[in-house]
């Protein structure tokens, strides 16, 4: 059975070489594609970015 297509938006960056080697070097060491490393990374990144910002409000 066919997985239901996630809503997704086409996005463009520039990255540093070194930067774009490491993030293809992880992603052939764990299988993951480009895309979801780099949005489980910017997820974590964002997520943590807002608990700073509650405990930073109390």
């Amino acid at each position: 059975m066919a997985r239901e297509k996630k809503e997704n938006v086409p996005v463009s960056v520039r990255m540093e070489k070194q930067t774009y080697e490491r993030l293809a070097d992880f992603c052939a060491e764990s299988g993951q594609s480009k895309t979801v490393a780099i949005e489980r990374a910017v997820n974590l990144y964002i997520d943590e970015y807002n608990r700073k910002m509650q405990r930073a409000e109390k």
